[in-house]
């Protein structure tokens, strides 16, 4: 269960029939605490425990962690699971480095709060108004990424948050992108195979399912 949807403060007034904009998200926590963050993430997933312990490992031993230069093991990303006002599609970018269909995300560049890296990177890689939908982790993963240049073999240690567009669909593709698509959620596998981009959808399914449950429990539909 995502605490944030059993806390009071999240109130959806419309659900995903509506507009998003008619919903009041849940507040995030200022300073995000990612430690606290991650607590909480493992209490919901024991069975990703040993990822986890990567994290928080990084976190106590690398204070530098959140510098795109700290290589060794590699450094905290966030990323936006963002989907659009229905939130039956999520968005999309076939990465230009990568050359594969992803999620929006980037680099901290030493800031601290995840969530907000999160935000910035979906909305600079997107041309669009973005917002959280929990402040709760929606994902974590632990990639490798191919050395480039002056870069050599590192990994992504990737915090993923479910977010929404606040300001319709028309994208504008940034330099770091081939291209952007809406994808329906359920049509993701015809994108990409990869186990953790499916993992997110499954998860969304389940927020999504339960966001909408706490709407209908909350408007008094029992």
């Amino acid at each position: 269960m995502w605490p944030a949807i059993k806390n009071d403060a999240y109130r959806i007034q419309s659900g995903f029939a509506g507009k998003l904009d008619n919903m009041n998200r849940a507040p995030v926590q200022k300073p995000f605490d990612l430690e606290r963050s991650l607590r909480a993430y493992r209490a919901r997933y024991p069975e990703e425990a040993a990822v986890v312990e990567r994290f928080t490992a990084l976190l106590a031993d690398h204070a530098d962690c959140f510098e795109r230069h700290h290589f060794s093991p590699g450094h905290v990303t966030g990323s936006a699971w963002l989907v659009d006002g229905s939130g039956d599609r999520v968005l999309l970018t076939h990465h230009r480095k990568l050359d594969a269909w992803l999620q929006l995300g980037g680099h901290s560049d030493g800031d601290t709060d995840t969530a907000a890296v999160a935000l910035r990177e979906a909305e600079e890689e997107s041309g669009l108004a973005v917002e959280l939908l929990s402040p709760e982790i929606l994902d974590i993963d632990i990639h490798e990424i191919p050395a480039r240049k002056s870069d050599p073999v590192h990994f992504h240690f990737d915090v993923r948050f479910a977010v929404a567009s606040r300001s319709g669909g028309d994208y504008v593709v940034s330099d770091e992108s081939h291209d952007l698509a809406w994808v329906r959620v359920a049509r993701l596998n015809e994108f990409t195979t990869e186990e953790s981009m499916l993992r997110m959808a499954r998860k969304w399914s389940s927020l999504r399912r339960q966001m909408m449950d706490f709407r209908r429990i909350d408007a008094g539909g029992g």
